[in-house]
Parts: C-alpha cells; sequence; structure tokens
C-alpha cells in the first residue's frame, strides 16, 4: 500500500483528485473535471483493470482522463500510455533538475560524475517517453506487437539510470528517482497488461 501511496503522489495533479474517490464509486462528490462516468463505462474500467498487475495504479490513472468515459479497451490502452508517457516527461525533467542543482543543501551533486549520471538519466527517461510516443502510434495503427514491445523498452530505460549509479556512485541514487524508475514501471505494467487484452480479443 505504502507504494501505491507513493506512485499517487508522483502522478498528475488530476490523476490525484481522480484518486481521492477511486476506492468507492458510490460517491462522485469529488469529480471536478468531468461528470461522473456511466455505469458502463466505469465497469469496463474495473474490469480491465481487473486484468493488470496493479488494479489501484490503473483505476487512477484511466480515471483521471475524462475521454475513459467514453473509450473502448484500445482507447483505454491509449489513454495508459499517455499517463506513462507524461511520468516519464516528468522524472526527465527532475533528472535534469537534479544534475543542474548547485545548492549546498544538495551536497552530493557537487561530484561532477554524480551529475554526468543524472544528465544520463535525463536521456534516459527522455528516450521512455520517446518510447511510449511511438506505442500509442502503434495502438492506433492496432499494431499491437510494437506496441509491446516499446512500452517494454520504455520500462528497460530507467534502469540502465539506476545500473549506472551502482555501479559507479553506490549509495549515490535520488531516491526521487528511485520513486519515480518505480512509478513509471507500474504505469508501463498497467499498460503493457492492457495491449495484452487487446492483442488476446484480436488472435
Amino acid at each position: 500500500m505504502a507504494t501505491v501511496l507513493l506512485l499517487l503522489v508522483l502522478l498528475p495533479t488530476t490523476t490525484l483528485c481522480s484518486r481521492a474517490g477511486s476506492p468507492s464509486h458510490h460517491s462522485h462528490g469529488h469529480a471536478k473535471h468531468s461528470p461522473p462516468p456511466a455505469p458502463q463505462a466505469a465497469a469496463l474500467v474495473r474490469s480491465t483493470c481487473n486484468s493488470t498487475a496493479y488494479y489501484d495504479v490503473c483505476v487512477s490513472a484511466l480515471a483521471a482522463d475524462p475521454s475513459s468515459t467514453t473509450a473502448d479497451v484500445r482507447g483505454l490502452s491509449a489513454i495508459a500510455v499517455s499517463v506513462a508517457a507524461a511520468n516519464a516527461s516528468v522524472a526527465a525533467q527532475a533528472a535534469a533538475a537534479l544534475a543542474n542543482a548547485t545548492g549546498t543543501a544538495q551536497a552530493p551533486l557537487a561530484d561532477g560524475a554524480v551529475q554526468a549520471l543524472l544528465r544520463t538519466c535525463a536521456a534516459k527517461y527522455g528516450n521512455a517517453r520517446d518510447a511510449l510516443a511511438a506505442a500509442k502510434d502503434s495502438i492506433a495503427q492496432q499494431d499491437y506487437d510494437y506496441a509491446s514491445v516499446h512500452v517494454s523498452a520504455a520500462a528497460e530505460y530507467p534502469q540502465v539510470c539506476k545500473t549506472l549509479f551502482r555501479r559507479q556512485r553506490p549509495g549515490a541514487y535520488p531516491a526521487e528517482l528511485a520513486a519515480r524508475e518505480e512509478a513509471l514501471k507500474q504505469l508501463c505494467s498497467v499498460a503493457l497488461d492492457i495491449i495484452a487484452l487487446l492483442s488476446s480479443s484480436n488472435s
């Protein structure tokens, strides 16, 4: 549960607003950006998320997008990929900001090697964002095999960042990036599971 709560902190603000009431579908007072979803649409989100490894993360991510109220499973997969891409983009910005930090409050960043590693991390998260954009294009073309390849690649890029830190600066891997890596991993897992549903329904 602690991991899910940490992940939710890293999701966009709109996602947080939606998640505040997502465990219960009996109260819709928290909805500020769209009308409450129709029961059938909400049921599709729940049934789709039941097929994923991270149900709470899935429901939160999908419900944050108003278009989920009218989307089919293919549309839900595109939303999941978009949320993952947004996460990767924010992580890239965070890594770049850490690399550029010069304040004495962040003493470890005085190490030039650590700054170089952080810039590499920013680039890797940028690669993940681009891979997810390609995955969304593949979903639009109903090419689910390629979509899965792109999402899998996106999940792997941040691990390169962590591995480099472990090899070159053990113990210096920023906790913020570790949390964002876990968040992206879970979001990519959700996207892959939904894409798998599409693949099985078309086979």
